[in-house]
């Protein structure tokens, strides 16, 4: 009866995951231009499907775009996005050069990532509600027993207390690497 809901909460810590890659830290990463999308004759496309992005140095992100006319749109996609990187185009490719981040920033980028962790939590802590609802409506059914119930509601909690641990253990890395200088 838990595996609905442990798959739940396991969607719930990549869904984390997955925001956390797009976190600009002051180096480049790719990751963060996963959300952009472009116009590709009248199709919305993820940037990486209409160029190759690659890591020149530490801190460039470079996109080159299999047709070189695609070089307006994608610079007016990432205007348009919340990236926050005014890019640069040369004609042939399109460089994101990402400065190094203030203190302040570090502050406030580590701050957001905590706000995200904790909706991540409750999102967990809702999941493990519905779970408890769900099992106690079976039990008044007489579908389960109330030994069963017993069981189901503990290892609900060992798997809400698992997967908490590990959005705790993620928010930490990446507060950790935010604050890196």
């Amino acid at each position: 009866m838990t595996e609905n809901y442990r798959d739940k909460m396991k969607k719930t810590v990549a869904v984390l995951g997955e925001e956390f890659a797009t976190v600009r830290v002051g180096r480049a990463n790719p990751n963060v231009l996963n959300r952009v999308m472009v116009n590709y004759y009248g199709t919305e496309s993820p940037i990486s499907q209409v160029g190759n992005i690659s890591v020149p140095e530490a801190r460039i992100l470079q996109i080159a775009p299999w047709d070189a006319s695609m070089l307006k749109e994608i610079e007016k996609a990432i205007h348009a996005s919340d990236v926050g990187i005014n890019p640069t185009n040369d004609g042939k490719v399109i460089r994101l050069i990402f400065p190094e981040l203030t203190e302040d920033r570090r502050k406030e980028l580590a701050k957001d990532v905590k706000k995200k962790g904790e909706d991540a939590k409750v999102s967990i802590r809702n999941l493990r509600r519905d779970a408890l609802d769900a099992f106690k409506k079976a039990e008044k059914k007489s579908d389960i027993t109330e030994d069963d119930l017993k069981n189901l509601e503990k290892e609900i909690q060992d798997l809400t207390d698992k997967h908490v641990a590990e959005l705790d253990k993620m928010v930490e890395a990446k507060t950790k690497e935010i604050m890196t200088v």
